[in-house]
């Protein structure tokens, strides 16, 4: 026991030195002053909780230091009920602990366990750190983007552009008036006829004219440089809100970077789909709960990651059954384009192959992947492939109003929607 233990102060994990400064900390009044040392016996003035809090780092390092002083910790420590000096304990850090007390052979193994579980709730902390910074980063970028479309929804311009209208609508006004006392006296009679008064209060009435028709022209050059500097200050701001923007962006996409990082993600954004790689059926081109109505539709939709997944024949003959197999496939794989490109959703839309005379048309679009079934191969049944295909937990929503695709693919766990209701959204 009077060996020294294995470890430094510094090495012991955290949970581990606050269970040592606490055991310290409560037998140092009742030790006799010789088993104190020197940097310690300042110590003894405050209480057990401040001293353990206070004195933590220079407590442990005199049990580590000191074999006297550990010593005369550990005959207080056994002679109190409540301290328990068990290597075997459920605790990691109470035995480590208790081993680094003890001077026990194993201290510097179950010192290394109990610092292993502090490095896995460290990680465990920094982590929930990471999320509560996305949160953060989220809202204030949601923030900006609002204040960036407020300040684009009413320029400064537009304000600055009225008062400038009605100065150059009075300076016309004054340019008329001028014009018209002009003319009047170039249409008067001689000057030998015309009273002298007369012609001074013309002559007064043109020097005012005159006179507000520059002070109206200063005051429209003087607009025009207001507005000017206006539009100047709405650049820089809309500048400095979009570099702020930019700036968030690159936080969150750090953020992200650092997650993944983190919890060992890799980025699965690229590369073939798990609808790409069925077998029993074939791409026309290679492409790159119960839903009753279109709110509900719209909503399942507008989630992260969403994959659609049509029965092809199934939606045609229910929304335009008079047209024919060709113009069909052709109508339902436009129209699902361009619901595509408005909702960013992967679509997947499965045709009958045994159906198909002539794979005549343009049967393709952007953002729609079409699947043929093969032969003697139904479209249900690729349909149901495609959802068994897709990892559990993505947004899965399957067009169709067979009640046996529907059944299986819910108990899958897709969303379902009518074909009468996919027919409405993809006519608004």
């Amino acid at each position: 026991m009077s060996e020294p233990p294995p470890r430094g102060p510094r090495d012991l994990p955290p949970a581990v030195r606050e269970r040592l400064a606490a055991l310290a900390a409560a037998a140092l009044p009742t030790l006799a002053r010789a088993d104190v040392p020197a940097p310690v016996a300042h110590l003894g003035r405050f209480t057990p909780v401040k001293r353990a809090r206070l004195g933590a780092a220079v407590l442990v390092a005199a049990l580590v230091e000191h074999p006297r002083f550990r010593v005369a910790v550990l005959e207080h420590a056994r002679a109190q009920a409540s301290w328990e000096l068990d290597l075997d304990g459920p605790e990691p850090a109470r035995a480590a602990a208790a081993a680094v007390l003890l001077a026990d052979p194993r201290a510097a193994e179950l010192v290394t366990v109990a610092a292993g579980i502090d490095l896995t709730a460290g990680l465990r902390a920094e982590l929930a750190g990471a999320r509560r910074e996305t949160r953060r980063v989220l809202g204030e970028l949601e923030r900006v983007t609002a204040e960036l479309a407020r300040t684009r929804a009413v320029p400064v311009s537009a304000v600055v552009d009225d008062g400038a209208d009605k100065l150059r609508q009075r300076l016309r006004e004054q340019g008329r008036r001028l014009r018209e006392a002009t003319d009047a006296l170039a249409r008067s009679e001689p000057v030998e006829s015309v009273p002298t008064a007369e012609l001074d209060r013309v002559r007064v009435e043109r020097d005012e004219a005159l006179a507000d028709v520059a002070a109206q022209r200063v005051r429209a050059e003087r607009a025009e440089g207001a507005r000017d500097v206006a539009l100047r200050a709405d650049r820089a701001a809309r500048d400095a809100d979009e570099l702020r923007l930019a700036l968030l962006l690159d936080t969150l996409g750090g953020v992200a970077a650092g997650l993944r990082h983190e919890l060992g993600v890799r980025a699965g954004t690229t590369g073939a789909r798990p609808a790409d790689g069925l077998t029993g059926a074939a791409a026309s081109i290679p492409a790159g709960s119960r839903l009753g109505d279109l709110a509900a539709l719209d909503r399942a939709l507008a989630l992260t990651n969403t994959h659609l997944v049509v029965d092809g024949y199934n939606v045609t003959k229910t929304g335009y059954p008079q047209l024919e197999l060709v113009a069909q496939r052709d109508r339902l794989v436009r129209d699902l384009g361009l619901l595509a490109a408005r909702t960013s959703a992967e679509v997947t839309v499965v045709f009958d192959g045994a159906a198909v005379t002539a794979r005549g048309g343009q049967v393709w679009a952007r953002g729609v992947r079409v699947l043929f079934s093969a032969a003697g191969v139904i479209a249900d049944d690729v349909v149901r492939d495609v959802v068994a295909a897709e990892p559990v937990g993505r947004p899965l929503v399957v067009a169709s109003s067979d009640r046996e695709v529907v059944d299986s693919v819910r108990a899958s766990g897709a969303h379902t929607v009518a074909s009468a209701v996919l027919v409405e959204r993809l006519a608004r």
